[in-house]
């Protein structure tokens, strides 16, 4: 499993993050900030990174 990574933090890998205190999920792009929580000490999990085909 991933680590929690806190808001505001760049995203390492495009994907759906979902915060394990809401369940709620957010896509993140790679590079992009993660977006603010609804509590101060949550954070995001990476649960379904995109995949590319080329």
């Amino acid at each position: 499993m991933s680590k929690t990574l806190k808001p505001g933090t760049p995203a390492p890998k495009s994907g759906q993050y979902q915060n394990p205190g809401t369940g709620n999920e957010v896509t993140g792009v790679k590079g992009k900030s993660l977006p603010p929580t609804p509590r101060p000490g949550q954070g995001y999990k990476l649960v379904d990174p995109t995949t590319h085909k080329r």
